[in-house]
């Protein structure tokens, strides 16, 4: 998961929502994910697929599996090498990972990162680093957390809430978790239990299970996959009017709690658009008409009671669409 920007640039062109194209060159891209076990990065995906088909660009993808795997995607980083990619479009497992060896690893071959910081290779100190698409995952945290305390304030009532943002060490929790704390502080939210986990379905179950069972809450407050479990496990102990759910980011079957009035809140960072964003970045250096170092989706919320098109469709892949891991550009 996710990038921490501070928002010193932050662009949402409509201007960028048509061609870049046509590429300059049949240009070989290579994009590699950290994993693709929730439907966050498949959005991602269908992003960069329709953009590179679009502006009739090759594009090769890799997932790693998970954000422990450092290893397997340095591996990857190399096989885009090896393909002979003219970029590299990263969503790294680890923002520091590559502190001392991304040079090493990619030659003179542009880097662009998506959705999570890369840390290591700011400008002018590594100058192969040339880009990157994401928004402040602070703000989610914070967005969330605001909800919360608009509907609880000071002197309304101690509110329990149960809150499960993912992996401790990994992606972005850490600044949603201080987003969504420094959000309700002025507020009657009590957040009594926290439970750290990979974005694994059976083990966040396994959190929420214990959740439950161990805590007076009236609130589940996480990451996407938590939220999508704890739906269907809140409906099997038929406890939907006693536990509520608030996301602290988007995915499909969010969505369709928040249509059905099971989840309460989501903010989207547009996944789809920050995937299309990534492929004209990377297209923009190539064809020499390089865009802005950072390009950032403003984030959006939604409720069951808002959830305009236009903002599902830059965040959510159709329900058909399944991971596409080569786009061959026009011979």
């Amino acid at each position: 998961m996710k990038l921490t920007f501070n928002p010193i640039i932050i662009l949402l062109f409509s201007i960028l929502l048509s061609p870049l194209a046509n590429a300059n060159e049949p240009w070989k891209l290579c994009a590699i994910y950290p994993h693709l076990k929730d439907s966050y990065w498949l959005s991602v995906n269908y992003g960069m697929v329709e953009e590179a088909k679009l502006n009739n660009v090759e594009l090769t993808v890799y997932e790693s599996g998970g954000y422990p795997n450092v290893e397997r995607q340095k591996e990857q980083i190399k096989q885009c090498v090896s393909l002979g990619a003219d970029a590299i479009i990263l969503g790294t497992v680890d923002p520091v990972a590559y502190q001392n060896d991304l040079k090493a690893l990619t030659g003179n071959i542009p880097v662009f990162a998506t959705v999570n910081q890369l840390i290591s290779s700011y400008p002018p100190n590594a100058p192969y680093h040339l880009g990157e698409v994401g928004v402040d995952w602070y703000q989610m945290g914070f967005k969330a957390g605001q909800f919360l305390a608009e509907k609880h304030p000071k002197d309304s009532g101690l509110t329990y809430v149960g809150w499960l943002p993912g992996p401790k060490t990994r992606g972005g929790t850490k600044p949603v978790t201080k987003g969504f704390n420094d959000a309700i502080k002025e507020s009657d939210i009590i957040v009594s239990a926290t439970y750290w986990g990979d974005n694994s379905k059976e083990l966040q179950r396994n959190l929420i299970q214990d959740a439950l069972q161990s805590e007076k809450l009236d609130y589940l407050v996480g990451g996407a996959v938590a939220i999508e479990v704890a739906i269907s496990e809140l409906a099997s102990r038929k406890m939907q009017n006693q536990v509520k759910l608030v996301s602290t980011y988007l995915s499909h079957a969010v969505y369709r709690g928040l249509l059905r009035k099971r989840v309460l809140f989501s903010p989207t960072d547009k996944m789809v658009l920050q995937g299309r964003l990534s492929i004209q970045q990377a297209i923009g250096y190539l064809n020499k008409s390089p865009l802005p170092f950072r390009l950032s989706p403003t984030i959006e919320v939604l409720t069951p009671q808002y959830l305009p098109k236009n903002v599902l469709l830059d965040s959510l892949s159709p329900a058909e669409y399944r991971p596409t891991f080569f786009v061959a550009a026009p011979q």
